[in-house]
């Protein structure tokens, strides 16, 4: 008899033929407060756990006594408690590397059209407006030879590093944990302080992960360090700002622009301030959204699902202290 695999998502065809190949799997497309009830009473019996988003913690677990393995179809697991699935050992898995070029292109095409003004401009031709040459009025910035600040210099922070090297001769700083010898010697990043980069950038790109250490890592202060000509981008999470002091320093113009792809609460409220400025552009948290990447997410996920289920080590295992 088949293990018993429940998805909170529907995954692409491909995925979900491989998972049923390896176990008894019962999806849901997402989950409502309709089918909240069945879907915890399929939890009952399940050995495994796949989607995205959704809260695993104390709460949900508790109608998954049954549960070796939860994996997200994420490189970021904010929404996995850690501290829950070890206590229960389950194991915790992520999807990183597999999105990590595609997630660059996006944060490089952030910066270049908030520089560039593209939406702005966009929305200037097709309203009309252009009735005359274009003047400064229209003119954006350079993008090449500037200064990029990259806060978070992981894998997909080392993928932007390289094509802010490579194809637009940008100088590079960057502030992590510990320091990227790669990113170093391939793309000549320089390692400093958190100020010293908002000081320098032209742009400023946050990719950290969500952590009780970064949460709102970006505020107030922050903001008031960077240049007046900068543009702050952001591809993290949301909650890694504090959204009140970004609004209020595009507000005083303590910065040039931003370029979102995260916001502290999602979808955001069409009430949000940010959405009425025309030097902010918005995205709906699509950095990794591209058919094939999103596909190959699915099925590294399902990778981790079906090791587990072989009593296999994953091969994204986060919670490694309760692999034995």
């Amino acid at each position: 008899m088949k293990q018993k695999v429940v998805s909170y998502k529907k995954l692409p065809a491909v995925v979900d033929q491989y998972l049923r190949e390896h176990c008894d799997l019962v999806i849901f497309d997402k989950i409502t407060k309709e089918n909240y009830d069945t879907f915890c009473r399929e939890l009952t019996d399940a050995i495994g756990l796949i989607g995205a988003e959704l809260k695993i913690d104390d709460e949900l677990l508790e109608h998954a006594p049954n549960l070796k393995v939860s994996a997200t179809i994420s490189v970021g697991y904010d929404n996995l408690d850690i501290p829950a699935l070890s206590r229960r050992g389950i194991l915790a898995t992520n999807t990183p590397g597999v999105l990590n070029e595609t997630t660059a292109d996006t944060m490089f095409g952030l910066i270049i059209a908030t520089a560039r003004r593209f939406t702005e401009l966009d929305s200037y031709v097709k309203s009309g407006q252009w009735k005359k040459p274009v003047g400064v009025r229209q003119f954006g910035l350079d993008v090449h030879h500037k200064t990029l600040g990259i806060i978070g210099m992981g894998g997909i922070g080392t993928a932007i590093a390289k094509r802010a090297h490579l194809g637009f001769d940008m100088n590079i700083l960057y502030h992590n944990r510990n320091r990227n010898e790669e990113a170093e010697q391939l793309y000549k990043a320089t390692y400093c302080s958190l100020d010293e980069l908002l000081q320098q950038s032209d742009f400023v790109c946050l990719m950290t992960p969500l952590t009780p250490e970064t949460e709102k890592l970006i505020g107030a202060k922050e903001f008031k360090l960077m240049k007046e000509t900068a543009f702050f981008i952001n591809g993290s999470r949301g909650r890694t700002v504090d959204e009140a002091a970004l609004i209020e320093a595009l507000r005083n113009k303590e910065i040039a622009g931003a370029g979102l792809d995260v916001f502290e609460e999602e979808p955001t409220p069409v009430d949000n301030p940010l959405l009425k400025m025309s030097n902010v552009l918005t995205l709906p948290h699509i950095g990794s959204a591209t058919l094939q990447t999103r596909t190959d997410m699915c099925m590294f996920a399902a990778e981790n699902v079906v090791a587990a289920l072989k009593g296999e080590r994953p091969p994204a295992l986060i919670n490694a202290d309760i692999w034995l």
